[in-house]
């Protein structure tokens, strides 16, 4: 009996040992253990850090490519822009330097162009005076026009030119046309035939009289009436009423 109480006694003095040992371990380990939490969690929010600095350097780095992309692009845009202002000025300096041309050529073609209608004046007053209210009107159009501020000087040309060409086309071309003409001091309605500059003739309405212009007496003479037919028929030649066909019509030769 007495050596089962001094078991029981060792085995509570053993267990009080052991509950002693181990609070006092416990006591030891839970300072450890908070600061192996600590360091966790600090390792956990540094990993964390990492990661947002790893993301943001990730991002940044994308938008530094994007960014070296863009600036290279950039480049070669604005060498290319380069390469067209040059241009561009280049052709100002053209352009420069035709408007002192124009400016120059303006100054010497307007003299010209009121020689050439001074000329073509006096050489309608020298020709066969054929359509005389219309041909003068024409010089007078062309004189009102040249005082003209704004019409550009090309047009001034143009005009000039084009009168020019009429009174070419007056030389290849046949025609009829009517008006006054004053015979043996009356003034009778006529029909006039102009072939070409070669020759004018006159008949009037009842076809009783007929007449031609003679260029070196600058005057009008009387035909004899065996030219009646030939004028009737040149005039309705000349008015598309017959075919073309060939005409015997006097002709007053020139010196």
């Amino acid at each position: 009996m007495r050596l089962f109480k001094a078991f029981s006694v060792a085995c509570i003095s053993a267990t009080i040992m052991t509950s002693y040992v181990n609070a006092q371990e416990d006591d030891y380990l839970k300072p450890v253990v908070k600061s192996a939490d600590k360091i966790n969690q600090s390792a956990i929010k540094s990993q964390e850090k990492i990661n947002s600095i790893t993301g943001q350097i990730d991002s940044k780095l994308q938008q530094f490519k994007a960014v070296n992309k863009e600036t290279d692009g950039l480049v070669v845009y604005n060498n290319q822009l380069r390469k067209q202002i040059q241009n561009q000025l280049d052709e100002m300096a053209d352009l420069n330097a035709s408007i002192d041309e124009v400016s120059v050529i303006e100054r010497q073609i307007t003299p010209l162009m009121m020689r050439m209608v001074d000329g073509l004046e006096q050489f309608i007053g020298l020709d066969v005076p054929f359509l005389p209210e219309e041909r003068q009107k024409r010089i007078a159009s062309l004189r009102e026009m040249m005082d003209r501020a704004d019409v550009a000087p090309s047009e001034k040309f143009r005009r000039v030119m084009e009168a020019y060409q009429v009174e070419m086309d007056y030389g290849r071309t046949i025609e009829a046309y009517s008006g006054i003409q004053k015979i043996e001091g009356t003034e009778r309605d006529v029909d006039f035939l102009r072939i070409g500059r070669i020759a004018l003739i006159y008949q009037t309405r009842d076809a009783a009289l007929q007449g031609i212009w003679n260029k070196k007496s600058k005057q009008w003479e009387a035909l004899d009436n065996s030219y009646r037919t030939q004028v009737t028929k040149g005039l309705r030649i000349a008015k598309k009423q017959l075919a073309p066909n060939l005409l015997t019509l006097p002709v007053a030769l020139t010196d």
